[in-house]
């Protein structure tokens, strides 16, 4: 097929150099990185910062939570944080100073949570490659593949856009992910499950206080799985480190955390069309996966990335009983690098012309270098309120220039940004008001963002929940630059920043349950599509985008059986040509418990029913790593149903499931994304052992 194209011209780096003031890189051998030497200082400080750090400062959150009991959440257990239940936990640790209640996980916003070895529903939603409950996705059939997303929230507090590749973000743990710990014995908590055919995962996890004032962990969750389609061999890794420190006196503050991560996939395109008849069509020899072809063998992609991070700040003026004044200062220093690489040795026509037929290598990289200076005062009569001043310097590009069409492709978007933001926090009885604000000042990337958020407990059992966000975000980067070997991925845009507003509500009953309502209007909404020559490109949409959602989650118990429910709701009203989403997305689990052997043995079992309505389900691109939108075959319409048993020995949790074992008389008609098959029936084991000193 000839190129429809006048001039095409690849320049490389060398060319260009000065231009686009890319100096002498420093390769690192172990991380198979690239670092610009504009860089270095920055690397070289944050480190300092961060042997500095652990024996300095830290941060404390100077006001309250919401009440207690006002999940800000849909769920029981937000964030997929544990919490101690109604059933009480028993002393687990040998010294006898120390109770479970002691071993406290906090998070980025100072959220103190307590450390939970018991079993309960909400842990059999958790147990999964993710570690959290993943009710609105749709896993690939190989666990460490992407997920298809059946419910977005557009809430937002972010100022600057995302790298983009988000179809390999879903494992990769950003700074809310990152948790520190303060427990009064050293643990460990290992995590094992299963893989598809050959291969499985593995977190392990260990934290030691040395003394009241510095704790320690280091983790890491690594997955290999073979798949049962040929090539989609998945191999991830996720290291962390953190330090949590404070003086006596709680005046220095610090916490700081290392993390490196890597997500490998190889990627087959999904099976061909011809294949899907035999795979609908149940005959016993098309069960054997992996004789399917799939549309291609020979490509690979990998995302990469690590960060150091140093939160810390002092307190200057104290609360006690002469003062009702709390002042502190702040500093935040972050810097992340991180990249996304598509290989493949030969060009496939799935992905159209090239410029070249072998060796495809398609890279890009994000450095980003962050900073903060913030101010907090507390009063117990006026409440907290925090301002802050922020920088931002970014690099994000490619080591080559194109030309295409006698339009030239440029290869680094750069530069810094400025920002100002603040927040307030104030309880009045059992009203709790909050607000966060945050504009960028100066920079190419405009942004800003507004949340308001205001709780009220009528009693123990029932709260109300309001909140209101506004949100404009310049468009992810991979929407604004883009290169490849193949022809159609080269473009270069200047989008409008998209808006986002939400207006949510939710109920919140201990005895009912949770509901929660939410409107979302989109304008300037981006996404990919493909255009009329049938190439994926980024869009944006001139009209506005209206999305409503309507979740209502509960459990109904009689004695040792209960059922629980989570049942959501949502509907496109305008703009349903470019965002999708499935009608109805349910989920019923029908489950037992009861004590053996003297409380020995906790058992869990039960049925776990799962669905959601058919619509115009995303396909998914592996040469971008994103989704894009699709109006010619709808999916969906197909029951998933589970059997779990589940037992706790000690503070031992073993987790054994029969998954989808509808899926050989309930039809073959699932997927997760076009001419990517949705799991077979499989039974899966796992375990999640505490050990406590």
């Amino acid at each position: 097929m000839p190129l429809k194209v006048k001039l095409i011209v690849k320049i490389s780096l060398s060319a260009v150099k000065k231009q686009n003031r890319l100096d002498i890189c420093y390769f690192c051998a172990n991380n198979n990185l690239l670092l610009d030497s504009y860089y270095m200082y920055k690397l070289v400080l944050i480190f300092f910062c961060l042997l500095y750090g652990n024996t300095a400062f830290s941060q404390e959150k100077l006001s309250p939570r919401l009440s207690k009991g006002l999940s800000k959440a849909l769920e029981p257990n937000p964030g997929g944080l544990d919490s101690i239940p109604s059933r009480p936990s028993k002393n687990v640790v040998k010294n006898d100073k120390a109770n479970i209640k002691d071993y406290k996980i906090i998070t980025r916003e100072n959220d103190t949570i307590q450390l939970d070895t018991t079993l309960s529903i909400y842990k059999e939603y958790k147990f999964n490659y993710l570690r959290k409950d993943n009710f609105d996705l749709l896993p690939f059939s190989n666990m460490g593949q992407t997920y298809n997303t059946l419910s977005e929230n557009f809430k937002s507090n972010a100022l600057l856009p995302s790298f983009g590749a988000q179809a390999k973000h879903f494992n990769y743990m950003e700074l809310d992910d990152i948790q520190y710990y303060h427990v009064p014995t050293p643990l460990t908590e290992l995590m094992y499950k299963t893989g598809f055919e050959q291969g499985q995962v593995l977190d392990a996890f260990f934290t030691l206080n040395t003394s009241k004032q510095f704790n320690f962990s280091i983790a890491y969750k690594g997955l290999r799985s073979l798949g049962k389609y040929g090539h989609i061999l998945t191999s991830t890794g996720n290291f962390r480190f953190t330090s949590n420190y404070s003086t006596k006196n709680k005046r220095y503050l610090a916490r700081t955390h290392i993390v490196m991560q890597n997500v490998f996939n190889e990627e087959n395109g999904g099976i061909s069309d011809e294949d899907l008849i035999n795979f609908e069509s149940g005959e016993e020899e098309f069960l054997d996966r992996s004789i399917f072809d799939p549309l291609f063998e020979n490509a690979e992609s990998t995302l990469k990335g690590k960060r150091f991070h140093l939160d810390h700040s002092y307190v200057i003026v104290e609360q006690d009983s002469l003062s009702s004044n709390k002042i502190a200062v702040g500093n935040i220093v972050s810097f992340e690098d991180k990249y996304y690489h598509f290989t493949q040795d030969a060009s496939v026509p799935f992905f159209g012309d090239t410029f070249i037929t072998s060796n495809i290598s398609d890279k890009v990289t994000l450095e980003s270098f962050y900073a903060e200076f913030n101010v907090q005062y507390s009063n117990r009569i006026l409440g907290a309120f925090k301002i802050k001043a922020g920088y931002n310097d970014y690099n994000y590009g490619y080591n080559s220039l194109v030309t295409l069409n006698n339009q030239t492709i440029t290869n680094r978007l750069l530069g810094t940004v400025t920002s100002f933001g603040g927040s307030y926090q104030k309880s009045i009885g059992a009203l709790d008001i909050s607000g966060n604000v945050g504009l960028n000042l100066t920079g190419d990337l405009k942004g800003n963002f507004l949340t308001a958020e205001a709780a009220y407990a009528f009693s123990d059992d029932l709260g109300i929940n309001a909140s209101v966000n506004s949100n404009s975000k310049a468009p992810d980067f991979n929407f604004q630059l883009f290169q490849s070997d193949y022809l159609t991925y080269n473009w270069q845009n200047n989008f409008r920043n998209q808006q986002t507003k939400q207006l949510a509500l939710s109920f919140n009953s201990k005895k009912f349950g949770t509901l929660q309502l939410d409107y979302n209007t989109l304008d300037n909404y981006l996404y990919f599509a493909k255009d009329i020559n049938d190439a994926v490109k980024p869009n944006q949409f001139d009209a506005t985008v209206q999305y409503i959602r309507a979740k209502l989650s509960n459990e109904v118990r009689y004695r040792n059986v209960a059922l629980n429910n989570t049942i959501l709701y949502q509907n496109v009203m305008d703009g349903d040509a470019v965002y999708n989403v499935p009608e109805i997305v349910t989920r019923h689990s029908l489950y037992y418990t009861n004590e053996f052997f003297k409380k020995a043995l906790f058992l869990q079992t039960g049925v776990t029913f799962s669905y959601f309505s058919k619509y115009y389900i995303n396909r998914y691109d592996p040469l971008l790593a994103e989704f894009y939108v699709q109006n010619t075959s709808e999916l969906g319409d197909f029951p998933r149903i589970d059997f779990f048993i589940n037992a706790k020995i000690r503070q031992t949790r073993i987790f054994l499931k029969a998954e989808h074992l509808n899926s050989s008389f309930t039809g073959y008609n699932f997927y997760s994304a076009p001419n990517y098959p949705y799991r077979d029936f499989i039974v899966r084991f796992g375990i999640v052992w505490n050990f406590f000193l």
